[in-house]
């Protein structure tokens, strides 16, 4: 978030950015995405066995039906969507890369 509110900030200051700024708004998801990726699903998969044995998973709403769901389930499948839905961002997320910092150095 540094580097993407420096590049905004510079933008909206100046009136441009830096092109090695650009380059890294640009850039460092490459390295940080698979990253925060693997992190989020491996701490889903460590905090799954501790919620098993605790009551405040089940969540209960308050409406006319008050139905209740296990938060354990609504991770898992949230885990699941994390594997198709990777790619497809990250692709992406690249395309939108070649796309800014190309027609930058035409410019």
């Amino acid at each position: 978030q540094i580097i993407r509110y420096s590049f905004f900030g510079m933008k909206e200051t100046f009136g441009f950015a830096p092109y090695w700024l650009l380059w890294l708004r640009y850039s460092t998801f490459l390295v940080f995405y698979p990253i925060g990726l693997l992190s989020e699903v491996g701490l889903i998969f460590v905090a799954i066995p501790s919620m098993k044995s605790s009551w405040k998973c089940r969540l209960m709403m308050p409406n006319k039906w008050n139905f209740s769901f296990d938060y354990r389930y609504e991770l898992a499948l949230t885990m699941t969507l994390y594997v198709p839905g990777f790619p497809y961002l990250f692709r992406y997320m690249v395309a939108k890369r070649k796309k800014v910092l190309s027609a930058r150095k035409t410019a």
